[in-house]
């Protein structure tokens, strides 16, 4: 695996894995068909036996559109290949499905996402798979966890909601000396800031939904790795059990991809701004951020990402009633639960998103009532961080 410079992304995300038809067109096709047609019944035959890298036989198996994304990610990740699937939930379960089998042991970080945690928790100890959670961010508590027989790890590399930066190097080294797989959501950090692949993760995913649309559009998510793994023991999974990504939901991300890195840097760099700007407040009690030098990881953060991302984390007074009053007054910031959209979005996550794994686990996150995410869009700065000022007053 190779690893893409900043320059190199911003090329490749426009150009990457691009395939015309015979008519040449400028913009990439929309291949909107579930099912191809063979020439005869013995090339049929053998598409069924062998595929081609660019034959293809049915959409739920591939399709030319969101073949076309997957090689665009692999490029900007750095990566072999990849594979498209319906959601980023898809693309999680998926990978964890596709490794695990009963008796098998995945140490995960405890800071997941609430679906992320539903899967580890409660969906695969009923298949027989051995789970256990631990601190992502200590060292020891991986050491310890992750023996020899460890099928996988599984880890996002900045959590949701708050943002917990873990250590991929040395998570990784740890992993390869027991054997297993190391398994990474990285949607927070995106792939502009940071190359997991050279960090030592061998499997890498996204929620597409997020920065790569980017515009509150559609679903999607994808899976890179080596094209060993992808080939051989994702897509067998992933084909059979149906979570396809739509051929116009691909063409939708691969337009996207073409302004990615204009997106993220602006947003990022605004986040960076209102984070900084709301330490200290009156009204808040805590702000995380990767890149602020308050952050209990901002050692980690400092070597393994460029960029501290688009999204920030804030615990105001006055616990759930605060948080409401903040979220009710703001003005521009809409409130939904997802991130890195071109509209910025505040998120209650005790209330929503992480509502169903209980308060006692939410408090071993710190995920307290207090607790907002802010997603930054792509909205005047200015206007973002006066309504930021203007919402704390009502807390």
């Amino acid at each position: 695996m190779t690893s893409s410079t900043g320059s190199d992304r911003r090329t490749l995300a426009v150009h990457g894995g691009t395939r015309r038809s015979q008519y040449g067109e400028m913009s990439e096709a929309i291949f909107l068909t579930q099912g191809f047609v063979y020439d005869s019944a013995e090339q049929a035959e053998a598409r069924f036996i062998e595929c081609a890298d660019d034959e293809y036989i049915y959409a739920r198996y591939g399709n030319p559109t969101v073949r076309m994304f997957e090689q665009r990610m692999a490029a900007i990740e750095g990566v072999e290949d990849g594979f498209a699937l319906a959601s980023g939930m898809a693309a999680v379960s998926s990978s964890l499905c596709a490794i695990l089998s009963a008796g098998d042991r995945l140490v995960a970080s405890r800071a997941l996402f609430g679906s992320c945690l539903y899967v580890v928790e409660s969906m695969l100890p009923r298949f027989g798979v051995d789970v256990e959670l631990v601190d992502g961010t200590d060292p020891d508590q991986w050491r310890q966890a992750v023996q020899p027989g460890t099928k996988a790890v599984f880890l996002e590399t900045v959590s949701n909601p708050m943002l917990e930066v873990i250590d991929l190097a040395a998570v990784s080294q740890v992993a390869r000396h027991a054997g297993a797989v190391v398994i990474v959501d990285n949607a927070l950090s995106t792939p502009l800031y940071q190359c997991s692949a050279e960090l030592g993760a061998d499997v890498i995913i996204y929620s597409s939904t997020k920065h790569v649309d980017g515009q509150g559009r559609c679903l999607g998510g994808i899976v890179l790795g080596t094209k060993d793994f992808i080939r051989k023991t994702l897509e067998p999974h992933a084909k059979h059990t149906g979570g396809a990504l739509s051929p116009f939901n691909a063409w939708v991300m691969l337009k996207s991809l073409e302004t990615l890195t204009l997106r993220c840097e602006h947003q990022t760099r605004i986040a960076h701004e209102l984070a900084a700007s709301a330490e200290g407040h009156a009204k808040v009690l805590r702000v995380l951020y990767p890149k602020l030098e308050s952050h209990p990881q901002f050692a980690v953060a400092s070597t393994q990402m460029t960029g501290g991302g688009t999204v920030f984390t804030m615990e105001l007074t006055g616990g759930r009633k605060g948080a409401f009053r903040f979220i009710n007054a703001l003005r521009l910031f809409r409130i939904s639960n997802n991130f890195g959209d071109s509209r910025s979005i505040v998120t209650h996550p005790a209330s929503t998103t992480h509502q169903r794994i209980g308060p006692q686990m939410r408090q071993q996150l710190g995920i307290n009532d207090g607790v907002v995410r802010i997603s930054v869009g792509l909205e005047e700065p200015a206007a973002l961080r006066a309504d930021i000022e203007q919402a704390l007053d009502a807390v």
